[in-house]
Order: C-alpha cells, then sequence, then structure tokens
C-alpha cells in the first residue's frame, strides 16, 4: 500500500491525581505543556494528522497549550480511566472519515499517552512502519515487554472499543490476539517511564 493514512492519537485526559490533581497534559516541559511536545513527537514519527484527547481541565488545556491542527476530543468521562479516553479517540477518528469525505479515511490509529516524554520520535516512527494493511496490530516493546505507542489497523477498532474500559485501554484485545501484534523493539531509542507522581517529575525539564 502507498501512502497509508495513519491518524496519530494522543490520549492526554489524565487529571494527575497523584500528582496533586494537575492535568497532565498541562505539566511543564521545556517550558511548554507536555501536550504540545507529545504532538509534536507523533509528527515528527510521521502521523500528518493527530486527534488529541482531553479530559481533565480540557477547556484549560485548549486555552494554554497550542495545538494547531489538531482535532481536540473532549472525554467527559476521562475519570473512569483510559478505556473511555481511547473509546472517544477512536470514536473521533471514524467520526472525521464520515464527515471528511474528500479526505482518505484513516488505515490505523497510532496511539501514544501525553505522560511518557521518554518516548520520541525515533520509536513513534518505528511503531508506524511496522503497518501493512487495515488488519494490522503493532506495538513497541522494551526488552521485549510490550508498550506504547502502539498501532490499531482500523479493522479492529470496533473490537477494541468495545473491550476498553476501566484503566485497561486496549490491554485486553491485545491479549486476546497475542499472536497477531507486531512486537518493535524500541528500547535502543526510548524509555518508558510515566510521570504518575511527584517523584517522577524530574525526567521533565
Amino acid at each position: 500500500m502507498t501512502n497509508p493514512m495513519i491518524a496519530g492519537l494522543l490520549l492526554a485526559a489524565g487529571g494527575g491525581r497523584r500528582l496533586g490533581g494537575r492535568p497532565k497534559a498541562l505539566l511543564d516541559h521545556r517550558g511548554r505543556p507536555l501536550v504540545e511536545h507529545a504532538v509534536r513527537v507523533l509528527r515528527e514519527g510521521g502521523c500528518t494528522r493527530v486527534h488529541v484527547v482531553l479530559g481533565a481541565d480540557a477547556d484549560v488545556v485548549r486555552e494554554k497549550a497550542s495545538l494547531p491542527g489538531c482535532v481536540l476530543v473532549d472525554n467527559p468521562d476521562w475519570a473512569e480511566g483510559m478505556g473511555s479516553s481511547l473509546r472517544a479517540g477512536l470514536d473521533s477518528l471514524r467520526e472525521h472519515d464520515h464527515e471528511h469525505h474528500d479526505d482518505p479515511g484513516a488505515d490505523a490509529a497510532l496511539v501514544s499517552l501525553v505522560d511518557q516524554p521518554g518516548i520520541g520520535p525515533a520509536a513513534i516512527a518505528r511503531v508506524y512502519a511496522a503497518y501493512r494493511s487495515p488488519a494490522t496490530l503493532a506495538a513497541a516493546a522494551y526488552d521485549g515487554e510490550r508498550g506504547h505507542p502502539v498501532l490499531f489497523g482500523a479493522d479492529h477498532w470496533a473490537g477494541i472499543a468495545a473491550s476498553a474500559v476501566g484503566d485497561r485501554g486496549a490491554r485486553a484485545y491485545l491479549k486476546e490476539h497475542a499472536r497477531d501484534v507486531t512486537r518493535v523493539e524500541c528500547g535502543d531509542v526510548a524509555q518508558a517511564y510515566d510521570i504518575d507522581t511527584p517523584a517522577d517529575l524530574f525526567h521533565l525539564e
């Protein structure tokens, strides 16, 4: 397939409960909100279209972060966990495809998390390159352990949305389809830590 449309899907809805309730999207990284960095990483990794799922303080994030050209998706149920944000993001990709007939529909979604700044464009590009068809499932691996980003071919979206509950996101679906998941080792180009607690903030500059 020449030039598949692989849309970046950034999950940035978390409320940072263990960070004293600071939304992760607005954590400071190199003088700008962390969500801007995460979008740039997706773009530099090859995603020309990026959908960003917002939740905690979504209105403040819209006001403070500069996200030109992104499709911003509000997830009012963000507190239920990552599953609801993943569903909201996949729904928005489908809706976008229905509403923009002149725009090629997305063949896959490349999903990343706002609180993993150790994962840069090199890892995004590697997982992006694993795309073969809308039936592709691929995930970054770190010393063999599956992590983010993950790539979901469009054939899988309905199944993933149906099984994405609570904080599990697509974990159950990926486990069920484990033999179909292409693992893309990224441990040499990225670090898969999360920014979850005040002790993790040293990772941000």
